[in-house]
């Protein structure tokens, strides 16, 4: 009897967990598409919202590494001057591995639609936990 308690007390826990899990992907997945809808927009101060807004922020791209929210966003603005430029954003999540309660890290594809030709390519974002709200920390992004 107690082993059949042991096995279903466990059973349940790792249950929640997944649960736990699940949930982190479909938040994940809702921030990145309101990340979406604002870059859509020609929005990129919305599109920044997801980041930590922290100097400790850390973006990595073909120029190297970018330090800090303020300065990413700066680059975004500078790289993507206009709608035109800017075009569609779709993204495409291909994994997301939670590490702990709060740690999780995304690999996936993103694709700009532009009538001055596509570009796509592929990210990993590690995502962290804050007190209220789950925001992208470090992102690496080809």
């Amino acid at each position: 009897m107690k082993k059949t308690l042991m096995l279903f007390a466990l059973l349940l826990s790792a249950g929640s967990i997944f649960a736990q899990e699940e949930n982190v992907k479909e938040i994940i997945a809702k921030i990145m598409l309101e990340q979406e809808t604002a870059w859509n927009k020609g929005d990129i101060d919305g599109f920044m919202s997801a980041y930590w807004k922290s100097d400790s922020l850390k973006f990595i791209g073909k120029n190297g590494i970018t330090y800090g929210w303020q300065n990413t966003l700066d680059n975004y603005k500078k790289s993507y001057p206009d709608k035109a430029t800017m075009g569609i954003l779709d993204f495409t999540i291909l994994s997301v591995d939670q590490f702990s309660a709060g740690a999780a890290m995304v690999l996936g594809k993103w694709h700009l639609k532009r009538d001055k030709g596509d570009v796509s390519g592929y990210f990993t974002l590690v995502w962290r936990r804050t007190e209220t709200r789950w925001v992208i920390t470090i992102d690496h992004t080809s």
